[in-house]
This record gives structure tokens, C-alpha cells and sequence, in this order.
């Protein structure tokens, strides 16, 4: 049974850093892909970075660039997204997704299997 948990969300101010953590069971970090997406209040959920199965290639949206690194640790099953420099504009509801895909993607549909969630909110 695939099933995917994040932590680490929580409260911080604007240009702190949080690390997002999503521990994976069920299947092995290998044959699948994992993505981080954040869907704020009012808006659509939006792809923000993932790293694939095999070669550990990472993908990033232009605006988190240079802030946010995305990670695995294959021996403990566990995805992480480092996130500095944040900005109010981040606040989001942060979820891991498990794709099955070769492909280096962050479009929702190749993602059948999601987390719960973690709330992250950026603000003096």
C-alpha cells in the first residue's frame, strides 16, 4: 500500500527556512518520482520541484529557484524540500505526490499517489 506523509510545515517569517520532509512506504523511492505542489487560498495547485526515480535529475519552478532544494534519501525512504528565503507568497498547503513516470515532471495527472498535506505560512 503506497502512502505518503509530509512534516515539517509551520509558521515562520518572511526570509526564514523550513524543511519539508515526506516519508514514503509502500514502495521504494527508485521506481518512483516524487513532486512537491502547494496550492494557496483561492488558487490552483501548482507543481513546485521534483526528483526523479533513477538519476536523482531535479526540477524546479522559476520562482522558487535558487531557494528551494529538493532531495532524497533512499535509505530511509524519505523525500526532503529545503525551502530558504521565504516569502509570504509561498504560503501554501505543501503536498508530496509518487509518480510511476520516467519523466521529469511536475503535471499533476502523472501523479496517482498523494500526502495528506502540510501547511507552511510565511508571515510577520
Amino acid at each position: 500500500q503506497v502512502q505518503l506523509v509530509e512534516s515539517g510545515g509551520g509558521l515562520v517569517q518572511p526570509g526564514g527556512s523550513l524543511r519539508l520532509s515526506c516519508a514514503a512506504s509502500g514502495f521504494t523511492l527508485d521506481i518512483y518520482a516524487i513532486g512537491w505542489f502547494r496550492q494557496a487560498p483561492g488558487k490552483e495547485r501548482e507543481g513546485v520541484s521534483c526528483i526523479s526515480r533513477s538519476d536523482g535529475s531535479t526540477y524546479y519552478r522559476d520562482s522558487v529557484k535558487g531557494r528551494f532544494t529538493i532531495s532524497k534519501d533512499n535509505a530511509n525512504n524519505t523525500v526532503y524540500l529545503q525551502m530558504n528565503s521565504l516569502k509570504p507568497e509561498d504560503t501554501a498547503i505543501y503536498y508530496c505526490a509518487a509518480s510511476p513516470s520516467s519523466a521529469l515532471t511536475t503535471t499533476g495527472r502523472w501523479y496517482p499517489y498523494w500526502g495528506p498535506g502540510t501547511q507552511v505560512t510565511v508571515s510577520s
